[in-house]
């Protein structure tokens, strides 16, 4: 699409509307933002093949300011002003039925994607575009402001030639509303920045200015090479050396299959076989082959988002590539701050107070986020959360710990995860210890779940043959009840033992039982009612004491069971899962520094232990697959028992239709005009209970953080990071605790953030707060807190 030349306001042309004002500098002409905002959409969405439709998008989407309404506002009137209807109107006049998807984009640039028809609110498309019922300003001379092409090309998505297409015309279609919405977002927001910062005064946010991704990959290789070494030195048993050898093996195969050609991957490789780094080097070497632009890391638990992006820091930033990893996660509703920084709603954009408080967009080499994060924003209706979608095409995506793929929302996760990788460009890899059984064919060929993904390719070439190899625990289900003082007892019978329970009530339960009858044994609690920097220093701890062949024992809940590299002569694990009881199994003889039968896990129940109502199905299914392990004397933790396992959990949910509890697929089967956005965006939700986080000021960089909060001339620019530096102080607890902890709590700077950050006071940390974390056992929902994990 061809677009008009930029102009400066008096040169070539008498300017007489504008999109922004600014208090000193010239007003910016509104052809300029249309023509800049145009050409950056189309840069974003060219790489998705939708070029010529982001630059319409651009081109329209502010088409409402050309009215004297709007012009008026800029000259201070307070009257509100539609700005964005207009142009979703004249995409539909111009482009017909394709025009839809565009006008959900521009129609929502602000408010964000609402629903195609609704219930008689206004905030349906359907409803907006009725000019008799929803009236705006006429816009009559948008002819002449930037010229449109006659029609818009067919969307030829990325499909892989050898692939067919699965069929899913209105999700695929509202994928590519989102996707065109996102470059749009991010096209006005960056074209606003630039006007602003340049009308103040200041140099361009330095943006993209980051190292090649083949220096990453010197950077990742060297420190591989090194860490191998280093490792294969220290070995001093055979089994530490046969770990090595096959921690080698699986790097070796993601360098080979690296050179594939982009689309679905697995990687299988059992807990403790080094895959976080070996699938960080198939990323990267397959991004440097294929011309992909970056690497996407989802991990399903914020509690070791931290350690994960340290640990790639640590390839980095040696070599002098620090900065190239972001982190992005929602331990705070950070986007409700930083709005609360802005002087008013989005028409604060008008005087640049949003500029500083914008949302990454994730234009960083290597993005480590969460699976809530990164699955919720491609379901989101919300600029902000949209925003970064454009730059999830064309880039490696590394799903961490695939088997923890929400059951309820499992078909349209999986939809989306291919549609990422069919139609955008993207390569997924679903990396984990006990693959979640969600492809559409079987290891041995048979039919597998139905909507499932196809055309998967594993990275290591014989799985089964590679657990067998590196097999370094004996799992041995307890066939007793235990009663909580018989449990005691079994774990008082070793000197360094690990218990993995499933709720924080529990945790806290059985370490004040094991400590009364086991001193002067050290014991060690980690759970989720301990801050991460609480957490992190009793790991500390817990390594100095198992390198000192101390006595210890450590009683936790299920954060100890993924990305902590901890190893353990002896682990018992509370009933739960297959594929949890393979993660705590990973805990156990991580470095086959012992004989394979001396490192038992023992799966156990507890008399009058509560279950949480949700893991029922999880404890069904592992009960019918240990009776079928039991009958074909099979190794629980083999790729045969896991499947076992998954095919009745999945395939059998599947054919109740359990896997899309929402309804989400079936929703989207409509015509274009009737995308349900707004009602996916909220019964979407990784999470469905909401946890409320409280801030521990556990040590003094805590305590410093929450004095900077708390400054009155606090800017936006400074907030994210004060933000992020208080990330490891956080509890997270139900809305009933937060109301009954009542005056404990103290809210911090609340004239400007109200009740968005809460701080434990000092005086209740002394008495609520201690080693076992934050004790609700005397507050009034202890049966809540029975439920939390």
């Amino acid at each position: 699409m061809k677009l008009i030349q930029r102009t400066e306001a008096g040169v070539g042309m008498t300017v007489t509307l504008f999109a922004h004002s600014h208090a000193t500098a010239p007003n910016e002409p509104l052809p300029d933002h249309l023509s800049d905002v145009a050409q950056l959409a189309c840069l974003f969405a060219t790489k998705f093949n939708a070029g010529d439709w982001g630059c319409v998008a651009g081109a329209l989407h502010d088409l409402g300011k050309a009215t004297p309404q709007f012009q008026a506002r800029l000259n201070g009137s307070k009257a509100k002003v539609d700005h964005a209807t207009a142009g979703a109107r004249m995409a539909i006049e111009r482009f017909g039925d394709p025009g839809l998807l565009l006008a959900y984009a521009i129609a929502g640039h602000h408010a964000g994607l609402a629903d195609g028809v609704g219930d008689g609110t206004p905030t349906a498309l359907q409803k907006r575009l009725d000019a008799n019922a929803y009236p705006i300003p006429a816009v009559t001379p948008w002819q002449s402001i930037l010229p449109l092409p006659p029609s818009l090309p067919v969307f030829v998505p990325l499909l892989r030639p050898d692939v067919k297409r699965p069929t899913r015309d209105g999700f695929s279609a509202a994928m590519r509303t989102r996707m065109l919405f996102s470059a749009l977002i991010d096209a006005d927001r960056l074209a606003t920045e630039a006007y602003y910062r340049k009308a103040d005064g200041l140099p361009p946010v330095p943006r993209g200015a980051w190292h090649p991704l083949p220096e990453l990959k010197a950077a990742l290789d060297a420190y591989m090479g090194e860490k191998t070494r280093a490792a294969t030195a220290g070995a001093e048993s055979a089994g530490q050396r046969n770990v090595m050898t096959h921690r080698a093996a699986i790097l070796a195969a993601a360098r080979q299959k690296a050179s594939l050609p982009p689309g679905l991957f697995s990687l299988t490789v059992p807990t403790g076989g080094g895959k976080t780094l070996a699938s960080l080097t198939f990323a990267l070497d397959h991004a440097i082959q294929y011309g992909l632009d970056r690497i996407i890391y989802v991990i399903p638990f914020t509690s070791i988002i931290e350690q994960t992006a340290r640990q790639f820091r640590e390839v980095l930033e040696p070599v002098g590539l620090d900065n190239h990893v972001l982190e992005h996660h929602s331990a705070f509703r950070e986007e409700e701050a930083l709005a609360k920084l802005s002087q008013g709603d989005e028409s604060a954009l008008q005087d640049g107070k949003r500029l500083a408080v914008a949302t990454e967009n994730w234009d960083a080499p290597i993005i480590v986020t969460t699976a809530v994060q990164f699955f919720e924003s491609l379901f989101s209706k919300r600029p902000s959360r949209c925003r970064k979608l454009h730059n999830i095409a064309k880039s490696v995506i590394i799903f961490d710990e695939a088997q923890t793929l929400p059951q309820a929302l499992l078909r349209p996760t999986v939809a989306a995860i291919e549609e990422l990788a069919l139609r955008y460009g993207a390569t997924a890899v679903l990396c984990t210890a006990t693959q979640p059984a969600i492809m559409t064919t079987r290891r041995d060929g048979s039919p597998g779940l139905v909507g499932g993904l196809r055309d998967v390719r594993e990275i290591i070439d014989d799985p089964g043959a590679l657990y067998s190899a590196v097999a370094r625990v004996t799992v041995e289900p307890d066939v007793s009840k235990h009663t909580v003082d018989s449990l005691v007892a079994a774990l008082a019978a070793h000197d360094q033992v690990l218990c993995i329970v499933g709720t924080r009530a529990q945790a806290r339960e059985l370490t004040t039982r094991l400590s009364a009858a086991t001193q002067p044994v050290e014991i060690f609690h980690l759970s989720a009612l301990m801050c991460p920097a609480h957490r992190t220093a009793q790991l500390s701890k817990i390594q100095v004491a198992l390198d000192g062949h101390l006595p210890l024992r450590v009683i936790a809940t299920t954060v100890i069971e993924a990305g902590v590299d901890i190893d353990f002569p002896r682990v018992f694990r509370l009933k739960a899962g297959l594929d949890s009881i393979a993660q705590a199994a990973g805990r156990c003889n991580r470095e086959g520094r012992r004989p394979r039968d001396q490192s038992i896990v023992t799966v156990f129940e507890v008399d009058g232990w509560s279950v949480v109502p949700e893991l029922r199905p999880t404890l069904a299914a592992t009960d019918t697959a240990l009776r079928y392990i039991a009958a074909k004397q099979l190794d629980p933790l083999s790729l045969e028992a896991v499947e076992a396992y998954f095919n009745e959990l999945f395939w059998k949910k599947g054919l109740d239709d359990k896997l899309d509890a929402k309804k989400i697929i079936e929703k989207c089967d409509v015509y274009w005009s009737e995308l349900p956005f707004s009602t996916i965006a909220q019964t979407y939700r990784l999470i469905e209970s909401d946890m409320e986080p409280i801030i521990i000021p556990f040590d003094d960089q805590a305590t410093a953080a929450i004095a900077k909060l708390a400054i009155s001339t606090l800017q936006a620019s400074e907030l994210r990071s004060v933000v992020r530096s208080l990330q490891p102080y956080l509890v997270n607890v139900p809305p009933r605790a937060v109301h009954a902890l009542g005056s404990r709590l103290e809210p911090i700077n609340p004239h400007r953030f109200e009740r968005q950050f809460l701080r434990l006071t000092d005086e209740a940390t002394r008495d609520l707060y201690s080693d076992t974390g934050l004790d609700l056992s005397n507050l009034t929902f202890q049966s809540i807190e029975a439920m939390i994990f």
